[in-house]
């Protein structure tokens, strides 16, 4: 995709620019909710979580913490529903946890508008098309964000939104999606996060359960993606690829490998070749010396005589 100035060079000024200032004016109201979620929260009220930004590059984005740590006696977490806190709502609903990550935009891990940065469980079971969205840096708020925010629209269309935003990026847009951000904040949204009973007519919170519910994937290959996710963030690093694309590239190598064992299992004609050749050869000389020398011995014979 081809990005004009703005997208190649003033983007990324605006982006430092504003992140900055926006820290140094926000710095109290960081001071405030960071002391109030420590005590509310009773812990680090900073969540850290792995998610796929550029190109799917892993990166550390970072929230202020909007639910409790509880477990049940298997030492599991707790459904969000039963975890999340009022405290914790309030600042969903006012995007106010989504401050901390002015911090990941100044440092180059996402921009000020942009597509919202999604999970690692989702973004693997993303096809190519798809990825095409998110081949620039995720973003503070987005069309995600403006159009979004209630999760009632389909997966599809958020996505054909997000590849619209990847196609066309101009300060006129990322104008209008930054101040449309405030109104759709005032208008209020979801502050549960994942659906719950009274979300029915929103769409799955997670991709990929969105796919094995309309029987997109099987739960083999939804378990197999889990379990590639947890690796990519127990591990904190790498590029995120979609399961699609590692099976693609899987049976090129298997086809491959087939193509060089055919190739390398030369029928014995074939192989033995250059051996008989040598021999034919050498047999040929031998043939050749033999005739030499009986020549040789009439020579003699008629010179004696």
């Amino acid at each position: 995709m081809k990005r004009g100035i703005y997208a190649c060079f003033f983007k990324r000024f605006f982006d430092i620019l504003i992140s900055f200032l926006a820290i140094v004016i926000l710095l109290p109201v960081f001071i405030i909710i960071y002391l109030l979620s420590f005590v509310i929260l009773k812990g680090n009220p900073i969540f850290k979580q792995y998610r796929p930004g550029k190109n799917g590059k892993i990166f550390p984005l970072y929230k202020f913490r909007s639910m409790t740590n509880k477990t049940d006696k298997n030492g599991d977490l707790l459904p969000d529903a039963e975890r999340i806190t009022k405290w914790g709502k309030l600042l969903r609903k006012t995007s106010l946890d989504e401050l901390p990550q002015l911090i990941n935009i100044l440092v180059g891990d996402m921009s000020i508008v942009g597509p919202r940065p999604r999970l690692v469980k989702d973004m693997i079971f993303y096809d190519e098309e798809i990825m095409k969205a998110y081949s620039v840096r995720p973003g503070l708020t987005g069309p995600a964000q403006v159009y979004d925010r209630n999760s009632e629209s389909s997966w599809e269309s958020v996505f054909e939104r997000d590849m619209e935003y990847a196609k066309n990026i101009t300060f006129a847009n990322d104008f209008k999606l930054f101040f449309g951000t405030f109104t759709a904040v005032f208008k209020g949204g979801s502050a549960s996060g994942a659906n719950s009973e009274s979300d029915k007519q929103k769409r799955e919170y997670y991709y990929a359960d969105y796919l094995l519910k309309s029987k997109k994937i099987s739960k083999k290959q939804y378990d197999e993606g889990h379990k590639l996710a947890g690796e990519i963030e127990n591990e904190g690093k790498g590029v995120v690829t979609s399961i699609s694309s590692i099976e693609n590239e899987e049976q090129e190598n298997k086809a491959e490998e087939e193509e060089n064992s055919k190739i390398c299992e030369l029928p014995d004609s074939v192989e033995n070749k250059p051996e008989n050749e040598k021999q034919s050869k050498k047999e040929s000389v031998v043939k050749k010396s033999v005739k030499l020398s009986n020549n040789s011995k009439k020579n003699n014979k008629n010179s004696s005589k």
